[in-house]
């Protein structure tokens, strides 16, 4: 198959498209021309913002999958669907597992759980990029929504996982802090993310259809900031619990 990554070299998206590769399909990445695009890739080079640039780069090709990594805006799916309408077999959008119900319903969290997160404009735009995608039936889309995910170059943390600046503290001896409340967290490796997305792909009965791809293994975040640390080599890291009402207040202030 043919298949479109709009942002293929992030931190989900490489292993995505590594593995669809590895399979035997022809990659081809949208690219500001900031990151090198892998050998055996076709780089096609566009800012995703630039309407022009991004018709250029496209010509007249035809796909059929294109995955959107990079769709955060309604106007980021509308373009797309401006240009790739008729033109793709299956349209897959990223979207986010922030977008259920905060606090949830029920547990565990389905498909099915109400989208609607007041808590974070993100979710939210994700939300409305996925309701703009579903009013429009004749567009082949499918939406898969990944959770916490991790890699070789994002650590888990809570605050934020861009990068090893958590396991370079653990390495240094600093300490980390969690809250007090014992949150059950669930953590996705990218490569494992891989797996159940490319099963997904060029699958028409997925498309009309959303997913989330997760683990199904839940840990407290001492126990995943205790295992990024052994992982670093550090047998005993300072791990700090602090009251969730201290650092509320804290931050707040």
């Amino acid at each position: 198959m043919r298949i479109l990554f709009l942002g293929g070299t992030g931190n989900i998206s490489s292993d995505c498209a590594a593995l669809l590769h590895q399979r035997g399909h022809q990659i081809f990445v949208l690219t500001r021309g900031h990151t090198p695009v892998p050998d055996g890739y076709t780089a096609l080079q566009a800012d995703r913002k630039d309407p022009a640039a991004l018709r250029a780069a496209i010509g007249g090709r035809v796909f059929d999958v294109v995955v959107n990594f990079l769709g955060y805006e309604v106007a980021d799916v509308a373009l797309d669907y401006e240009l790739l309408n008729g033109r793709v077999g299956q349209y897959i959008f990223i979207s986010t597992a922030a977008a259920y119900s905060k606090p949830p319903q029920r547990v565990p969290i389905t498909e099915n759980e109400p989208l609607r997160n007041p808590f974070w404009e993100y979710a939210q735009n994700k939300i409305a990029c996925e309701e703009f995608l579903r009013a429009r039936p004749g567009f082949p889309t499918t939406i898969v929504r990944p959770s916490h995910t991790y890699s070789k170059c994002w650590t888990p943390n809570i605050v934020s996982s861009s990068g090893y600046t958590l396991a370079a503290r653990f390495e240094a001896g600093k300490s980390v802090f969690v809250p007090d409340t014992g949150n059950l967290w669930t953590l996705t490796h990218t490569t494992d993310f891989a797996v159940g997305f490319a099963g997904l792909v060029g699958k028409g009965a997925a498309i009309g259809e959303a997913f989330h791809i997760t683990s199904d293994e839940t840990l407290p975040w001492t126990k995943i900031y205790a295992l990024t640390a052994a992982a670093a080599g550090v047998d005993k890291p300072q791990i700090d619990v602090i009251p969730l009402e201290w650092l509320c207040e804290r931050f707040r202030s």
